[in-house]
């Protein structure tokens, strides 16, 4: 009776967020009208079946209470984006007229904040779409079921099991405050707040007020969605670049530093913190190393430029945004490898950015030493810490747990794009690029994904779930052992 009366509230949960998520529609709605592009009766159409879905999940079991069990909390996070992934690919189906296929992986591409696409022509595309494009990047950015349980109290019971699922990183049990119901809507008010002083920034530095918001939302979201097919080297400025690189930096930070900051005022706070000074210190010689190859190959004729396109691209990488200003796969000798590598390191965990987060990368480092250790001394007992916090056995096998993981599941789903014909270098780059979220890749895939054959489309779009909700929330789905007892 338990498992059944879980069952109904997770499918009460569901409806609940589907018909949250239909709020979502009403500013392309308005713009649409506000501009007539002609999109207004398409998403009114995809508000409706939205609507629609939810209430018919809802309606059956809405008075239904229970307790959430963690597995119930997977269970909802990996249906709503799957969901989602589908119902919000409508307004590309009806406006750009794109096939079921490409209007999935350009939706699911959004959702996860990985910002590759296989629209060309986006320059003419309408408004509303455009508008559409940035805004679900914006909203998977931070996570759509960290925002339910932010603006949703009824979803108090069982919020916890939820955030666990979707929020990145290592540590998912810490919290801003005692409350979860705070500590979202604070990680919400940060999040909002970044986005509109990076509008204001785009704004002031030449963009028009549309494609300040637009790129401010692609841009803290660390998603890579643009207005113009040549993104932000469209606009050839320096000042818009060096906006983009703050806030792509911010974006990859940890949230909760950023709440630190905000409660203190002093920028100190990020230096204190472990994990951001490992991620600077990446960034930095990501940065040293490909302004100097760039540099003394005369890929570019100045130091200043390639000071510019080398810093750009560096962060743009490593914080898993990818935007783009200059065309990385044709830069000389290992860079554009040493690129997609780059992306698998990622941002920080608790931050908006992809890859296996900094923090997995020191705790594997650590206990790396550690075994050299007790390899040496047998008899010492050696503690892995993060900073002067001893990491939990617990902490530590599951992180070791993630990495295996990853791993297998990256070689698995490369090798099934190879059996279907997609060539190696292509093959290794769209698994890399969509599982870290990044968005451009290398071979066929270095502008768009538009040449992948379909059944390639899925697999990418299937990579880029497991990369956003970090593999396990979609892979136990996966395991016999999970729906027993259900």
């Amino acid at each position: 009776m338990d498992a059944y009366n879980s069952l109904r509230v997770t499918i009460r949960t569901v409806g609940l967020l589907c018909l949250g998520y239909g709020v979502t529609l009403l500013p392309p709605i308005l713009l649409s009208l506000a501009y007539d592009d002609g999109e207004a009766v398409h998403f009114v159409l995809t508000l409706g079946l939205v609507w629609a879905i939810g209430l018919i999940l809802y309606l059956p079991v809405g008075q239904s209470t229970a307790d959430l069990r963690r597995k119930d909390g997977f269970i909802i996070v990996a249906a709503f984006w799957i969901v989602l992934g589908i119902i919000g690919s409508l307004p590309f189906v009806l406006g750009p007229h794109l096939n079921f296929v490409d209007a999935v992986f350009e939706t699911v591409s959004g959702l996860t904040t990985t910002g590759a696409t296989i629209i060309t022509g986006i320059d003419e595309l309408p408004i509303s779409i455009l508008y559409y494009r940035q805004q679900i990047q914006w909203l998977g950015g931070m996570g759509l079921v960290v925002l339910a349980v932010a603006i949703m109290p009824m979803l108090g019971i069982g919020g916890m099991r939820m955030y666990r699922a979707e929020i990145p990183g290592p540590l998912k049990d810490e919290k801003l405050a005692p409350r979860l119901t705070h500590s979202v809507r604070t990680l919400w008010v940060i999040y909002v707040v970044l986005t509109a002083a990076c509008a204001l920034a785009y704004w002031l530095a030449g963009m028009s007020i549309f494609d300040a918001i637009a790129h401010s939302f692609s841009t803290v979201s660390t998603g890579g969605f643009s207005t113009h097919d040549a993104s932000l080297g469209y606009y050839k400025s320096v000042p818009v670049t060096l906006i983009a690189c703050f806030f792509m930096l911010l974006g990859g930070i940890n949230f909760s530093i950023h709440f630190r900051f905000r409660s203190t005022l002093n920028p100190l706070e990020y230096l204190r913190d472990l994990e951001t000074r490992r991620f600077l210190l990446f960034v930095f010689s990501g940065f040293f190393i490909l302004t100097s190859v760039l540099w003394f190959t005369g890929e570019y004729e100045t130091l200043m430029e390639s000071l510019v396109f080398g810093g750009f691209e560096v962060i743009s990488v490593i914080t898993s945004t990818g935007f783009g200003e200059a065309d990385f796969s044709n830069w000389p000798l290992f860079l554009p490898v040493l690129l997609i590598f780059i992306s698998f390191i990622g941002g920080c965990g608790g931050s908006t950015a992809g890859g296996m987060k900094v923090m997995r990368i020191m705790l594997l480092y650590k206990q790396v030493r550690q075994e050299v250790f007790v390899l040496l001394h047998p008899r010492s007992e050696y503690a892995v810490k993060i900073g002067s916090r001893v990491v939990s056995e617990f902490t530590r096998s599951g992180v070791w747990g993630f990495f295996s993981l990853y791993v297998v599941t990256f070689v698995v789903l490369m090798l099934a794009m190879m059996s279907i014909g997609v060539d190696q270098v292509t093959a290794f780059s769209a698994i890399a690029t969509c599982m870290n979220n990044l968005g451009p890749g290398l071979g066929d895939v270095a502008y768009t994904f538009a040449s992948l054959s379909d059944a390639a489309k899925y697999i990418s779009a299937f990579a880029m779930l497991l990369g956003r909700l970090e593999i396990f929330t979609i892979l136990v789905l996966l395991s016999p052992s999970f729906w027993r007892d259900m």
